[in-house]
């Protein structure tokens, strides 16, 4: 079975260095390396997406390479065929597979199943490339991972993979969630054995006080638009203005729910990094890209 990054802890900490330090380089790079020439990216999208779509393929066309978009009308996964089958048929076609997906056992399939990389692009559990970009990006503003993080909202897919995430990178987090929104017990497990369980509080105001970084996300995500009433009531509270952010940066992984997980004006102030993250999406996936060819 090839390689795959269904979460960012399928990396070692010294793989995570790597492709970090990979996606730094290229990011760098003025001489445009092309080291994916030839290769293609097969995307499979259940999940609509800007960000995603724009960063793989801009990045694949970067490296060399090509990108070919599988949207919902175009491939139909798990219905028209087994996912098995399509994983095995997309395989002898392209160099890595990328999926955005609703169920995470999904891409696991496409994983045990494929013969080249896949890529979790985002499931309702995990968004590891996004990690990986938030990674990046911290270490671009704080030269290295010797930094205190707050989130502050739901403890979603994004939150998840970023606990894993600054487990093994050694930040410091402390979650802030209202009651029955916290992070996943299995996910908690998992940082400890990491060697870094984030602390964790129902208190925005306690979670950012030692904080150097706020991030927040959506409180309602794709697909939980029936439940966004009872979120909005059960969040109320959790907002990050401008008053709870201070002077810290702010981080937020996109698109935006303005007035609600965040105001306006904390997301257009000076403080805010999110256009980093955004634009680092592509470079942290690039740099996996490169990685997972050469494994």
């Amino acid at each position: 079975m090839a390689r795959a990054l269904l979460d960012v802890d399928d990396l070692t900490g010294d793989e995570l260095t790597t492709v970090l330090d990979r996606a730094a380089d290229l990011k760098a790079d003025d001489d445009g390396q092309q080291p994916l020439v030839d290769q293609t990216l097969g995307m499979i999208f259940e999940k609509p997406s800007t960000r995603t779509r724009v960063s793989f393929e801009t990045g694949m066309t970067q490296l060399g390479g090509h990108a070919i978009f599988l949207g919902p009308d175009d491939i139909h996964l798990g219905h028209g065929e087994p996912i098995k089958d399509t994983a095995r048929a997309v395989s002898r076609y392209v160099d890595f597979i990328m999926a955005r997906v609703f169920d995470h056992a999904d891409v696991v399939e496409l994983g045990e199943y494929a013969t080249v990389p896949v890529i979790n692009g985002l499931t309702d559990d995990a968004h590891p490339c996004q990690t990986l970009a938030d990674l990046l990006t911290i270490r671009e503003r704080f030269g290295g991972f010797d930094v205190d993080v707050a989130w502050v909202g739901d403890g979603n897919n994004v939150a998840q993979s970023f606990v894993l995430g600054a487990a093994m990178a050694g930040i410091d987090l402390t979650v802030a969630t209202p009651e029955g929104y916290g992070i996943d017990d299995d996910v908690r497990k998992r940082a400890a054995g990491l060697g870094g369980e984030p602390e964790t509080t129902h208190d925005p105001e306690a979670a950012v006080a030692d904080a150097d970084v706020v991030y927040t996300d959506v409180w309602v995500s794709m697909g939980q638009e029936d439940q966004r009433e009872q979120k909005l009531a059960d969040f109320d509270g959790f907002q990050v203005t401008t008053d709870l952010l201070g002077d810290r940066p702010l981080m937020h992984c996109l698109p935006a729910h303005r007035g609600e997980e965040v105001t306006d004006e904390a997301l257009e102030s000076e403080n805010a990094i999110v256009w980093d993250q955004a634009e680092n999406r592509m470079h942290a996936q690039n740099g996996l890209l490169v990685w997972l060819s050469e494994q």
